[in-house]
């Protein structure tokens, strides 16, 4: 029987844990890549009229 391990995901072997963090680390590049985690890039500037 294979040790199991706490993560954040649950109880799992250490070659799910070994893969989870692997799939985590892979999509955080993806994200970034696509600019999933820049705000400023999509930002509109609103510029208000203050003579009302």
């Amino acid at each position: 029987m294979a040790k199991i391990i706490n993560t954040k995901y649950g109880y799992v072997t250490p070659q799910e844990a070994e893969i989870d963090a692997h799939l985590d680390k892979w999509m955080k590049r993806r994200a970034k890549q696509h600019g999933a985690f820049s705000l400023d890039k999509n930002k509109k500037v609103v510029i208000k009229n203050e003579r009302c």
